[in-house]
């Protein structure tokens, strides 16, 4: 890591608000919090931004908690709720009133925007400047008012952005935001700054949309004396044609990737790498990103979502789990997809195939369908494009085969020389008898190695399969060579 000059323990934060699905750019910058805290041996927290009451849902904010859990991103202590805390936001407000740092604004929505209709005619800003901001407390009336804080007039504001770099603001381009609402109910902007600082947040990692945000933000930092975070704006995930995710794009909530049965660690590695790079480093494990994720590494482009990419990533971790974790992922997966479990006797059989199989899979349910070779049982019925393999001299190759693999050494070397010996002494192609052999071992034409499925199948089985289809006779549609 890069970040020998911290000193302070590391805290970060994802807070998301629950008004849908977990954005999968969402779980990139959980991701990003996550790696940031936990390999400096820091905090990560959770904290949900409800204060959009009216679009808040428990069942966006159980999606949230699954998402993450899923992902693997623990978070210290319990999730916090921000509308629990408007008591606190709205305390702060008044603290900032009572120092003079804030004022009560009592105009009207239709003095505001009359006000910005005139700036717009005349060719001002639209900025607007409110003429309570100096006013004599005693010519306050007794109406409705909000609580905006004083920005300065001239000036500028620094941002020395861990990834954006030195973004300038000029302090004129600042209006005297809003933070507490006529009803007394605190705004956004507000709360965000009270919760991180009360939340002893060190670090904001976030997308770069926020970037605007925290300038305004910084006024109720400087006005409560408080000391800001160090910022890092990320950039957005686009879609492959370079242009803002969106539907059209694919997959957009985390719950989909889990149903179309990715790895979470793969899903960790490949989130990881959108925008963040080590070296050129593609795949890795989720111990060597805390050990290398640093702020540094991370890019001012937008990231592009690439599922070529992220299929190549996928199949390489499941190359490399161990076959009981497939097993336990496989279980999660389908639990996930709302699929029954799989039975004692199909779950050993799928272990059977695994060593030979996963080294081809890009996702979870590739497994399963390059598995069904083992998890089939007798008698298999061949596809009608497999079944065109089993004609008449297919099928005499295959009683030819049998009796020498009754007392043959069951390994796979030994098996492809007894079927290459057959063949050859026929004129023929091994191809000749790996097509009829597919078909009576599994009933497909694309299946894995014909020799490495009779391991897996044992002798008994594979000679009882391909007595089946040696005994039916050749299959309808077949014709001979």
């Amino acid at each position: 890591m890069n970040d020998a000059e911290i000193s302070t323990p590391v805290v970060t934060r994802i807070a998301p608000s629950p008004t849908g699905f977990m954005h999968v750019g969402t779980a990139r910058t959980a991701l990003f919090n996550w790696l940031y805290a936990r390999g400096r041996g820091g905090k990560f927290l959770l904290r949900v931004e409800d204060t959009d009451r009216a679009r808040s849902t428990p069942e966006a904010t159980e999606a949230i908690v699954k998402g993450l859990r899923w992902l693997g991103l623990d978070w210290d202590g319990d999730a916090v709720s921000q509308s629990d805390r408007a008591d606190r936001h709205a305390e702060v407000a008044r603290a900032m009133l009572d120092t003079g740092a804030a004022y009560k604004c009592f105009a009207t929505q239709e003095e505001i925007e009359a006000y910005r209709e005139a700036a717009r005619a005349e060719g001002r800003s639209t900025l607007y400047r409110s003429p309570w901001r100096d006013a004599d407390p005693a010519d306050h009336p007794d109406a409705p008012y909000v609580i905006r804080v004083k920005a300065p007039l001239d000036g500028e504001t620094v941002i020395d952005d861990q990834v954006q770099g030195r973004v300038t603001v000029r302090n004129d381009q600042l209006d005297d935001m809003i933070v507490l609402r006529s009803d007394g109910t605190p705004t956004y902007m507000l709360a965000v700054v009270v919760d991180d600082h009360d939340m002893g947040v060190t670090h904001v990692i976030r997308g770069d949309d926020h970037l605007n945000n925290t300038a305004r933000q910084g006024l109720v930092y400087d006005a409560m004396g408080w000391d800001r975070p160090v910022y890092a704006h990320i950039p957005l995930i686009h879609g492959e044609d370079g242009k803002k995710l969106s539907k059209r794009h694919g997959a957009l909530g985390v719950e989909e990737y889990v149903a179309m049965g990715y790895p979470a660690e793969a899903m960790r590695n490949y989130l990881a790498r959108l925008g963040w790079a080590h070296g050129d480093d593609e795949v890795f494990t989720t111990e060597q990103a805390l050990d290398w994720f640093d702020l540094s590494g991370i890019g001012k482009s937008p990231a592009r979502l690439d599922f070529k990419k992220l299929d190549h990533v996928s199949g390489q971790h499941i190359a490399r789990m161990e076959d009981d974790a497939l097993l336990s992922a496989i279980a999660s997966w389908r639990a996930a997809a709302e699929l029954p479990p799989l039975s004692p006797e199909d779950r050993d059989r799928l272990a059977s195939a695994l060593p030979i199989i996963k080294g081809s899979a890009r996702k979870l349910p590739d497994l399963l369908d390059k598995a069904q070779f083992a998890m089939a049982r007798r008698p298999i019925v061949a596809e009608p494009k497999a079944a065109k393999a089993l004609d008449a001299v297919s099928i005499g190759i295959l009683s030819e085969l049998t009796p020498q693999l009754q007392n043959a050494s069951w390994e796979r070397d030994t098996l492809e020389a007894i079927a290459g010996r057959i063949v050859e002494a026929r004129g023929l192609g091994l191809g000749k008898i790996a097509a009829p052999l597919r078909a009576a071992l599994a009933g497909k034409t694309a299946t894995p190695s014909v020799f490495d499925m009779m391991i897996v199948l044992g002798r008994e089985e594979t000679l009882a399969r391909i007595d089946d289809a040696a005994s039916s006779g050749p299959r309808l549609g077949a014709t001979e060579n």
